[in-house]
């Protein structure tokens, strides 16, 4: 009996399904790059404000080991350039103590995007000096005068001083730091020239342990973290002043400790706030739930910083 054999068509038609099966095995992605982007998962870039890399760290550390899938990238720069990258959406998440303008929201919104704004800590910028300085308290007018170039001399505070000018050394000339005291003493554009600007805070902290007349102005979150010992070196190679309240008791001074952040009795405090422009539930939006959720705010909590969304009890401990 004659068997029918296959014509070249049919042939054709056997092998293409099985070319197109393979193809689609192939390309088919794996691994976390096959996961679509969720608050938990995928791979993105976040700007962080350089004053607040120790938390920022440590927060994406945590968030990163409870969901493997989730990778997340912070670049750390000035502020202006992290507010720029924002605007102009190269980045869609940044850590900063900026909060967009009412103007600002209103251009974005006219691109049809929403800023979504979450205050997450409290942080206080911190006056540092050499320990050679004798001087650790600073009334608020001091302080005031020193920005403003009526004191330029540690001797106008301390006639017995002999460390000389007053050099004022912050991280960097675009920085939210020195924008604080811009906005706080109304400061010009142009700064005196006992103004000196080097390019992060630890080299603040370099500045000022090698200068007797300086005064630094540091995040208080490079030296505020009593278990890690990067931050506790920092510390002890620096005094950090005490600076009392406007307009009330000159003589009643603060540090800039968590108690006196939580209250605001520390003059120089400032908001740490996320902002998210995504248009969607990502990876961007779920770090910001994170740590404005119990574990990220315990995290602020331990590294010396006040927590925003989480209750705090302060215990006042009076040596007897």
């Amino acid at each position: 009996m004659n068997r029918a054999r296959p014509g070249r068509h049919s042939l054709v038609w056997l092998i293409v399904p099985a070319m197109i099966a393979l193809t689609i095995a192939s390309c088919k992605p794996r691994g976390t790059s096959a996961l679509k982007e969720t608050p938990t998962s995928g791979n993105i870039v976040i700007g962080a404000d350089e004053s607040f890399r120790l938390i920022v760290d440590a927060e994406v550390d945590t968030f990163t080991a409870l969901y493997p899938y989730a990778q997340i990238r912070p670049v750390y720069k000035a502020e202006n350039e992290l507010v720029a990258d924002f605007l102009n959406d190269s980045v869609r998440t940044i850590v900063s103590s900026w909060t967009p303008s009412d103007e600002q929201r209103e251009l974005l919104l006219d691109i049809q995007t929403v800023v979504r704004t979450t205050v997450v800590a409290y942080d206080a910028l911190a006056l540092v000096m050499n320990r050679k300085n004798a001087d650790s308290l600073l009334t608020y007018d001091n302080v005031r005068d020193i920005f403003n170039g009526k004191i330029t001399d540690w001797n106008q505070i301390n006639p017995k001083s002999r460390l000389g000018q007053i050099n004022i050394v912050f991280d960097n000339i675009h920085s939210g730091n020195i924008r604080y005291f811009r906005e706080k003493f109304d400061l010009p554009e142009k700064l005196a020239p006992n103004f000196y600007a080097v390019k992060s805070n630890p080299e603040v902290i370099d500045y000022v342990a090698s200068s007797p007349g300086a005064l630094g102005i540091v995040s208080v979150n490079w030296i505020s973290d009593a278990e890690d010992p990067g931050s506790m070196d920092l510390q002890s190679r620096i005094k950090v002043a005490a600076v009392s309240q406007p307009y009330l008791d000159p003589n009643t001074f603060y540090m800039p400790v968590q108690g006196s952040i939580y209250d605001k009795s520390y003059p120089f405090v400032r908001e740490v706030v996320m902002n998210t422009r995504e248009s969607f539930s990502g990876l961007g939006s779920g770090f910001v739930s994170f740590v404005a959720g119990e574990k990220g705010q315990r995290i602020i909590l331990k590294s010396g910083l006040v927590p925003a969304t989480m209750p705090i009890r302060i215990i006042q401990v009076k040596n007897e």
